[in-house]
């Protein structure tokens, strides 16, 4: 029974990490929990178009 219990929690809590990830990356924050304005890899994550509009957004 103990086993079972155990087994649910660990997957409870692999289920609640996961869905935070999927949360983050859907509303534009980085894996890393920072902003990706100083990050050195966010190049990798996002794409060209991305930077452009956020230039376009710091000149207006």
């Amino acid at each position: 029974m103990i086993n079972y219990i155990i087994a649910i929690v660990a997957i409870s809590i692999v289920v609640a990490t996961i869905g935070n990830f999927v949360k983050k990356s859907k509303s534009g924050k980085g894996g890393c929990g920072c902003g990706c304005n100083s990050c050195s890899s966010a190049s990798s994550c996002h794409s060209n178009i991305d930077f452009i509009v956020d230039d376009l957004k710091k000149i207006k």
